[in-house]
């Protein structure tokens, strides 16, 4: 579907030109401000980048317009960028009316945020890179597709990292504003994807993907907070019920999808219960994480001040009103997650719900991957004639205490100091099976021994070793 854009294609081609030119990219931007300064500029305090553009070069010119907010000569612009649809005038010079930015190997288009143009945002204002899509660019499983959905496009951060590995990127949003933004970031990137408008699903009914990815408006509250980037429309989470119901739907034998979500935790529910409900008779595999929790005035707070909502004279009505509603839904807490579905074709699917607070290793897209892939490998086979070996970094930590005989071990853990770095206590049981667990023998032999010395059945050690698998304790060869 043929979208609008901010600027006709042959001059994108020409800022793009531009911009190369003028070395205004991720590196020539580390190198113009140095580490100080940019790490500064993470921070929010402009002031060190500032006094490192000062001398009006090209790139120096298009910094300090793009990423610090401030009014420029119309020469040293016109010098700079040939392209004037992307700018506002303000006196004698020119200021910019869009955030474009470099982003890893490529240049984003999006809305200028709170940070460059204080106050509320637009109702249709449209998110640039912010951590949200960072979290689930690093989530991403990266195999080769064939094909690939950004479901919920904004700027396009998703669709840029799918390209990478993806042959065909379709990319859909409810705004034609995001759209047009999409457009532009492709365009300057030299790439093309297939943009259509339409919501959640609907612009896709009836094809299939290999993968699809979304950052939606996940924001759970009442609903009509008049921001499209974070309100769907739909009270409470029921946003992220659907798009998980909905999925399953356009996913390819042996599709992926995965997405983050925002989910309710209420007064007499546990929230592994609720999101088991949304993925009971699915027919697809479910990982979902609980990666933090927030109560309500915490989140309300949060996201009012997201949307430059602090400084409105209306900032505590909006406030009490969001809290009142939660009160009213008996929401106790949020939880937000990621989650990541796959139609492997198993008979009974797997559905894994569970807290994941700890630091992970970015990316953690290829971690989810070998989850998945482990998975598989042990879900409906015999263990009994498996050899397994123990993961290569695996630590075992012991908690000694002195007794009438010296040292006595009185708890141990094991501990994966990289990738998703689960730990988990251990009974002497479970330390002489990973001990075991050298490659050389299959599992039924090491079923015997434990049996003989621990009075444990070979069902028990199959069990036991299928969760160690799973958490990437154990590796079958």
């Amino acid at each position: 579907m043929l979208t609008d854009s901010l600027v006709p294609d042959a001059e994108a081609d020409r800022l793009a030109d531009a911009l190369r030119t003028a070395g205004y990219d991720a590196r020539g931007v580390l190198d113009l401000l140095g580490e100080d300064a940019t790490g500064a500029l993470a921070r929010g305090e402009r002031v060190p980048a500032l006094r490192a553009t000062t001398g009006g070069s090209p790139v120096e010119t298009l910094t300090r317009l793009f990423l610090l907010g401030t009014t420029e000569p119309a020469a040293a612009v016109r010098a700079a960028m040939p392209v004037s649809g992307l700018l506002e005038a303000d006196g004698d010079g020119f200021r910019a009316a869009v955030d474009l930015r470099p982003y890893e190997d490529w240049w984003v288009v999006s809305d200028l945020g709170t940070d460059v143009r204080p106050g509320p945002l637009r109702p249709d204002h449209v998110l640039g890179v912010g951590s949200a899509s960072i979290t689930l660019s690093q989530a991403t499983l990266r195999r080769p597709v064939g094909t690939a959905l950004d479901l919920g496009t904004g700027c396009g951060v998703q669709a840029l990292h799918l390209s990478r590995h993806a042959g065909a990127v379709t990319a859909t949003d409810v705004l034609p504003r995001a759209l047009a933004m999409a457009r532009l970031t492709a365009r300057l990137n030299g790439l093309d994807w297939d943009l259509r408008a339409g919501d959640l699903l609907e612009p896709v009914r009836g094809e299939r993907f290999d993968l699809v990815v979304s950052n939606p408006p996940f924001v759970v509250g009442p609903g009509d907070g008049g921001f499209v980037y974070r309100d769907s429309g739909l009270a409470g989470d029921e946003v992220c019920r659907r798009l998980i119901r909905q999925a399953p739907g356009v996913l390819a034998d042996g599709g992926w999808c995965q997405l983050l979500a925002n989910w309710v935790h209420r007064d007499g529910e546990r929230w592994e219960d609720r999101l088991a409900g949304w993925l009971d008779g699915l027919g697809v595999d479910a990982w979902v994480w609980q990666r933090e929790v927030a109560d309500p005035a915490q989140y309300a707070a949060l996201w009012l001040a997201d949307a430059g909502e602090r400084r409105s004279g209306e900032y505590e009505d909006r406030y009490a009103r969001w809290l009142d509603w939660f009160a009213a839904a008996g929401v106790e807490a949020i939880g937000f997650g990621l989650v990541t579905l796959h139609r492997s074709g198993a008979a009974v699917p797997t559905v894994r719900i569970e807290e994941v607070t700890q630091q992970v290793e970015e990316p953690v897209g290829p971690h989810v991957a070998d989850w998945f892939d482990r998975l598989d490998a042990v879900r409906d086979a015999d263990l009994a004639g498996i050899r397994f070996g123990r993961a290569p970094d695996l630590q075992l930590e012991q908690v000694a205490s002195p007794g009438p005989e010296g040292w006595a071990v009185t708890a141990q853990r094991l501990r994966q100091p990289h990738g998703l770095r689960w730990s988990a206590t251990v009974d002497p049981a479970v330390a002489a099976l990973v001990a075991g667990c050298d490659g050389n023998r299959p599992l039924g032999e090491l079923a015997t021994v434990l049996e003989l010395a621990y009075g444990i059945d070979a069902g028990q050690v199959q069990r036991i070793v299928r969760g160690l698998v799973e958490q990437g304790f154990l590796i079958p060869h």
